[in-house]
């Protein structure tokens, strides 16, 4: 058993008995990792209020390769980031984000992955409030092509040939390849899923939410389109994490489940549906 120092994000908690606590924590230098907070619930626990989801800290753990569950021996805390709490919308992309992490993750070090998340919590507590949804969107992008899974979009996710829309022509996308489709393909007949047909702006968008480097501005999208999109990535996820299982925190973010049924019956188009 060694002591291991690093940084940290609460992705997960719940009570493992009356005084103790488990938690899951995306970690810059072991990847995801399960472990016991003792006395973590005691009213005068050294770990205090550090232990909340999304918390941001240092943790020191006592760490065995052949464990599962390990031992929280401290957790400095850096940033509570009670600002992702300032409303429904930007909290609910945060803990997409963070069920995503804890599906998607290996327990191994994967540096970028923490690195995107935490940027991308960054991101969501600085972003206007009515920018938080297209926020949470590019990140979820980002950190879905860092943990392997980035959409092929310039070129056919099968034949590898270059992706060229032309005029009005909408651009087909298929989750179940990864990507955009060449007309061939497209052709082509699959059992999988049949494609999404990306109008000419969506594809646009959709380039724009996947930018790497955050050069291309965030789309604007008015409600429908918002909506696509987010079906879009939520679909894309749930294809590539097949076996993981429910996701209630995405379902509960895609569907915006927080605003009254009335405001969103605004037909949508097809760009993601």
């Amino acid at each position: 058993m060694s002591l291991v120092t690093t940084p940290a994000v609460v992705l997960q908690t719940y009570r493992y008995s009356e005084t103790s606590k488990v938690v899951r924590l995306a970690t810059r230098d072991l990847g995801v990792q399960s472990a016991i907070a003792k006395g973590a619930l005691r009213p005068k626990s050294r770990f205090g209020a550090g232990l909340e989801l999304l918390s941001e800290g240092v943790a020191q753990l006592y760490f065995r390769e052949t464990r599962e569950l390990h031992t929280l021996g401290a957790f400095d805390l850096v940033n509570l980031r009670r600002d992702l709490a300032r409303d429904v919308g930007r909290f609910a992309g945060a803990a997409a984000l963070a069920e995503v992490m804890v599906k998607m993750t290996p327990p191994s070090p994967l540096p970028l992955a923490y690195d995107t998340l935490t940027a991308a919590l960054d991101a969501l507590e600085a972003a206007p409030l009515e920018r938080a949804d297209v926020t949470a969107m590019r990140a979820l992008w980002r950190l879905v092509a860092v943990l392997g899974f980035e959409p092929s979009l310039t070129a056919c996710a099968r034949d590898g040939a270059a992706i060229e829309p032309a005029g009005d022509a909408p651009v087909p996308f298929s989750v179940a390849d990864g990507g955009v489709l060449c007309p061939r393909c497209l052709q082509a007949p699959s059992p999988r899923q049949p494609p999404s047909r990306l109008p000419p702006q969506a594809y646009r968008d959709l380039l724009a939410l996947n930018d790497p480097r955050g050069e291309i501005p965030l789309p604007v999208l008015d409600p429908p389109h918002a909506a696509a999109h987010r079906r879009l990535v939520a679909r894309f996820v749930r294809y590539h994490l097949a076996e993981a299982g429910s996701l209630s925190a995405l379902d509960f973010w895609e569907r915006h489940a927080w605003v009254p049924p009335s405001a969103t019956r605004t037909p949508i188009p097809s760009a993601a549906s």
